[in-house]
C-alpha cells in the first residue's frame, strides 16, 4: 500500500512562510514601487536599424517624384505640372539584387540610382529611412538600406543612447532583418523632439548618419497607457471572478475560494519578485504573470477533482486524511508538471534578453509558486473550513449540523 504523505503538518507553517513572504512585497511594493515599462506610462517608441546604405536616389527634373517603399516593390509616382501623372512599379521578385534593382530605376526618366554597397544583395529586404523625405530631387537624395547581420549589437545601441535619460533598448525581428526599439518616457509630445534629437545625435555618433534608418515613430499619450493599465487590471479581476464561478459550479464554494486564494497567493509572490528585482514591469510581463494563473488553477483543480473522489472512498472523520491522500495521490503528477515546464521557462531565462527574458523570469517564479500553493496553500484553507466536517450525509457541509447531539437529548 503506497505511504500517504501528512502533508497537512505544513499547513500552518506554509501559511505563514507565505503571509511573511507576501508582507515584504507589499512593503516593496508601497516603497520602492513597480517599475513600469512605456506601455502603462506615456512615452515615446522610435524603432531604428542600423546599416550601410545600399543605395542612393536622386532625380533631376520639372516633375515630382517620390519614392514608396513597401514588402514587395518600389513604387515610383510621377506628377506634377506638366508631367504625365503615373506610377511605375519594380517588384523584388523581377529585380532581385541591388544592381538590378538599380538598373530598373534608372529607366525612369531623371532617375538616377547609384549602387553604394553590395551589388549582389538582395533587393527583397531593401527599406528607406521613414524619418526623412522620400521625394527626390539633386537636392534631396534618397537613400536605401539593406539589413546586414552584424551591423550593431543591443548593447552598442543602448551604449549609443545611454545619454538619454530612462532610455530602454530592445531588440526586434530575426538575425537578418534586425532593428531596435527605443523606448524613452516623456511627460508631453511637444518635448519628445527633443528626445528625438538626442536619440539620433547619439546613434549618428556612434554608427554613422548614413547608417542609421529610422522605421518608425510613435508617441504613447498619457491616457493611452491609463486606459491600458486600467483594462489590465479588469482583465485580471475578471479572469479570477470566471475561475471562481467556475469552480462554485464544479465543486463547492469553500473549494472555489480556496482555488481563489491559492490564485490570489500567486500573484502577490510574483508581485514582491518583480518590485524587489525591479523587472520590467510590461504587457509581456502581465501576459507571465495570467499565464501562471491558468497554470496554477488546472494543478488546483486536479487535486480538488481527487479530493472530491476521495470524499465518497475513505471513510474517516478526519478532513486531513482525505487531503493527505489526495495531495499523495496527485504528488508525481504535480512535480512533473511542474519540471517539464520549468524545462522551457529556464531554457528562455538562459538564452533570451529583453521582455523575454523578463517573462522567462515571472513564468520560472510562478511556476515554483503554482505547484506549493495549489498543494498547501489552497489545501490548508480547506482544511481549515472543513475542520467540522463529517462524513456520510453531511459529506457536503463545511460546517454540518451537529444533530447527534440533538437526537440524544429528544430522547
Amino acid at each position: 500500500m503506497k505511504k500517504i504523505i501528512k502533508f497537512h503538518k505544513a499547513f500552518l507553517a506554509c501559511a505563514i512562510l507565505s503571509l511573511l513572504v507576501i508582507g515584504f512585497g507589499l512593503f516593496g511594493f508601497f516603497t520602492k514601487g513597480l517599475n513600469f515599462s512605456i506601455d502603462f506610462k506615456p512615452g515615446l517608441i522610435e524603432e531604428v536599424r542600423i546599416a550601410p546604405a545600399a543605395m542612393e536616389v536622386t532625380y533631376s527634373g520639372e516633375a515630382n517624384v517620390t519614392l514608396d517603399v513597401s514588402n514587395t516593390a518600389i513604387d515610383v509616382v510621377i506628377s506634377g505640372v506638366g508631367a504625365e501623372n503615373r506610377t511605375q512599379t519594380f517588384t523584388f521578385g523581377q529585380n532581385n539584387t541591388v544592381s538590378l534593382m538599380a538598373d530598373a530605376l534608372n529607366t525612369v526618366e531623371g532617375v538616377k540610382a547609384t549602387v553604394l554597397g553590395s551589388a549582389t544583395a538582395d533587393s527583397y529586404g531593401l527599406y528607406v529611412d521613414s524619418a526623412s523625405t522620400t521625394r527626390l530631387s539633386d537636392d534631396a537624395k534618397v537613400l536605401l538600406y539593406v539589413p546586414v547581420n552584424g551591423a550593431a549589437t543591443i548593447d552598442q545601441v543602448r551604449s549609443a543612447v545611454a545619454s538619454v535619460s530612462d532610455a530602454q533598448v530592445k531588440e526586434l525581428g530575426t538575425e537578418d532583418a534586425r532593428s531596435f526599439q527605443i523606448r524613452v518616457g516623456v511627460s508631453d509630445e511637444g518635448s519628445s523632439e527633443e528626445l528625438l534629437s538626442s536619440i539620433a545625435n547619439g546613434l549618428n555618433t556612434a554608427f554613422g548618419a548614413e547608417k542609421v534608418a529610422v522605421v518608425k515613430t510613435d508617441f504613447v499619450a498619457s491616457s493611452f497607457s491609463q486606459t491600458l493599465a486600467r483594462k489590465s487590471i479588469l482583465l485580471a479581476l475578471a479572469t479570477m471572478l470566471l475561475i471562481w464561478l467556475y469552480a462554485t459550479i464544479r465543486f463547492h464554494w469553500d473549494f472555489a475560494l480556496g482555488a481563489i486564494i491559492a490564485l490570489l497567493h500567486d500573484v502577490l509572490i510574483m508581485l514582491a519578485f518583480i518590485t524587489w528585482t525591479q523587472t520590467e514591469f510590461s504587457t509581456t510581463t502581465l501576459a507571465g504573470v495570467l499565464t501562471i494563473v491558468g497554470y496554477s488553477i488546472n494543478a488546483t483543480v486536479v487535486i480538488l477533482d481527487r479530493v472530491r473522489e476521495n470524499m465518497k472512498l475513505v471513510n474517516t472523520k478526519d478532513f486531513n486524511d482525505i487531503l493527505d491522500k489526495s495531495l499523495t495521490d496527485t504528488l508525481n503528477r504535480s512535480i512533473i508538471t511542474t519540471v517539464t515546464t520549468l524545462f522551457a521557462a529556464i531554457a528562455l531565462l538562459v538564452f533570451t534578453t529583453g521582455s523575454i527574458n523578463d517573462f522567462a523570469k515571472v513564468l520560472t517564479v510562478g511556476l515554483i509558486s503554482g505547484c506549493y500553493s495549489s498543494m498547501f496553500i489552497s489545501m490548508g484553507f480547506i482544511s481549515f473550513m472543513r475542520r467540522h466536517w463529517e462524513p456520510g450525509e453531511n459529506a457536503n457541509r463545511v460546517r454540518p449540523r451537529k444533530q447527534t447531539a440533538r437526537k440524544f437529548a429528544e430522547q
